[in-house]
Formats: structure tokens, C-alpha cells, sequence
């Protein structure tokens, strides 16, 4: 009597009969209450609405005499309690009071339930937002370690560079030492021939005061035309060795990519010992177009 009681009050309720028996089933028929809980623990299970199979063994009198065995005294009592004597059946008032009690019991059930859904879907969120923000601070580790690798890799350079300068100006004071004692040696076993060739000697200079005086450039602008056909532009120093130009291009436009530095016209491959020389050396000062090819 108990176990239909409850599931006459489910199916009152507006539950599946299927569902009912479920809860009936699952909860031993520990109540109403039980069977509620357990209807909305279960509500998302695929198989909720399948019809109930009771396990081998296992039938309705068999449930109905575990149900009224008096083993089980504190189920009898609660049954008791919700339901009444069950010899004096409830009337249809009470029945509705029922109902109503046990459908305002449900909705409370189904607000703490979404309560906690909504806090779990919370803590949910911020372990989603901590994860980004840790994969967002070692994105950005590995940003400065490669800045700073690129920042000591072009440090590097510049020294090298300045190893290069140096080591040109060395070789042109040597150059200059060395004309100076090939020409110092021999003047004064030809001064005295060299008096009479002194008139005509003196004609080239007009001819070269007439020629404007050529210009010293303290800057160079360079054009570089990429593998995809854009161009970069920028201002270096004259006395910037060429691989200057070549770490620019390598920073602005190579994606990684060996190449090497030509220009078209006259046609002029530079090779790695032309990196060391300065760009007023290499004739490209006021300015000068550069062509990026593969290697």
C-alpha cells in the first residue's frame, strides 16, 4: 500500500510512469522525499525514461513484504506519518495538500540543485580564467627570452662589427705608414731632377680646382625589395658595415629564411667578407637599392 501511495503521488505530481517506478524502485521505497531526490539526481541519465526492468529475483510482492516486514519498524512509521493509517485512506483534500507540500518540497530541491550548479559552473570559470592566465604569463616568458636572446644575438653582432671597424682602421693606418716610408725614402735622390718638371707638374691642379670637391655623406638611405616584392626603408650610418643592413632585414622581413644581398644594377653579389666593410666602401652612400635572393 505504501510503495503505490508513493507512486500514485509521483504520477499526481506530473511524473513519468516509467520515472516513477524508477524512484520506487531505486530508493526502496524509502518515501516520497527519497524518490524526489533521487528523480532529480537522475533526471539527465540517458535511460531515464526506458521502461523499469526489476532485477532477477526481484518482484512487487516481495518489495511490498520487505515494505510491511516488521523488521523494518522506522520505514513503517515514516510511511505512517506522510501517508496516514493506511486502513483509513487520505481524502481527496488531503491528498491535494499532499501534492501541493510535496510539489513546493520539489521546487525547493530544484533551486538548491541549480544554486549549486551555478557555483560549481563558477569555481568552473575561474579555473578556466587561472589556466589562461598561467599559459598567458609563459607565452609571455618565452616572448622575453627569445627578445632577449635576439637582443644578445645583435649585441653580439655589433661587436663583431666594431672587432671589423677596427681591424680596417688598423690595416688603413698600416696602409698609410707604408706609403709614407715608400714615398719619404725616395724624395731626396729626386729633388733636384724633379726642378725641372716643376712648371708642367703645376697644370694639373687647375684642372682639378675646376671639378667640384666631392662630398663626404654622414648617412646612407637604403631601399631593400623582399622575396614577396615589398620594400623596407631605412637610414644607416656610412661608416655602418653592410651587415647592418643584413640584421635589419633579418629582424623586418626574412622569416627565418637565409639570403643573400644583391644589386641589380650594376649587378653585385655580397659575399660574407663584404659584411665587415662599410657601406661608404662598398659605394652604396647617398643611397642605394638592395635585392633579397635565396641562397
Amino acid at each position: 500500500m505504501a510503495e503505490c501511495t508513493t507512486f500514485d503521488s509521483l504520477l499526481e505530481m506530473g511524473f513519468d510512469r516509467n520515472r516513477a517506478e524508477k524512484a520506487v524502485a531505486h530508493t526502496g521505497n524509502q518515501g516520497i522525499e527519497s524518490a524526489m531526490d533521487w528523480l532529480m539526481e537522475h533526471e539527465n541519465d540517458p535511460d531515464i525514461d526506458e521502461p523499469y526492468v526489476p532485477p532477477a529475483g526481484d518482484t512487487l510482492g516481495t518489495t511490498e513484504e520487505q515494505s510491511q516486514s516488521p523488521t523494518e519498524p522506522s520505514e513503517s512509521t515514516d510511511v505512517a506519518e506522510q501517508e496516514g493509517d493506511p486502513k483509513n485512506p487520505m481524502s481527496e483534500e488531503e491528498r491535494k495538500d499532499q501534492v501541493k507540500r510535496l510539489e513546493e518540497l520539489m521546487k525547493i530541491r530544484q533551486e538548491e540543485r541549480r544554486e549549486r550548479e551555478r557555483k560549481e559552473e563558477i569555481e568552473r570559470e575561474k579555473q578556466r580564467r587561472k589556466q589562461g592566465q598561467e599559459l598567458l604569463h609563459v607565452k609571455q616568458k618565452l616572448q622575453d627570452d627569445e627578445m632577449k636572446k635576439l637582443a644578445d644575438h645583435r649585441r653580439r653582432e655589433k661587436m663583431e662589427d666594431k672587432l671589423a671597424k677596427q681591424r680596417v682602421k688598423e690595416k688603413i693606418a698600416r696602409d698609410r705608414e707604408e706609403r709614407a716610408r715608400k714615398f719619404g725614402g725616395g724624395s731626396s735622390s729626386t729633388g733636384l731632377s724633379s726642378h725641372p718638371s716643376e712648371a708642367p707638374l703645376q697644370c694639373p691642379p687647375e684642372n682639378q680646382e675646376a671639378s667640384p670637391p666631392k662630398k663626404d655623406y654622414d648617412d646612407c638611405r637604403i631601399q631593400v625589395r623582399l622575396l614577396d616584392g615589398s620594400t623596407l626603408s631605412t637610414v644607416f650610418k656610412a661608416q655602418e658595415p653592410l651587415a647592418a643592413v643584413r640584421v635589419y632585414v633579418q629582424m623586418n622581413g626574412a622569416n627565418g629564411q637565409d639570403f643573400n644581398l644583391i644589386t641589380p644594377y650594376p649587378r653585385r653579389v655580397y659575399t660574407d667578407l663584404d659584411m665587415e666593410k662599410p657601406l661608404c666602401e662598398l659605394g652604396l652612400v647617398p643611397s642605394a637599392v638592395l635585392v633579397v635572393t635565396k641562397k
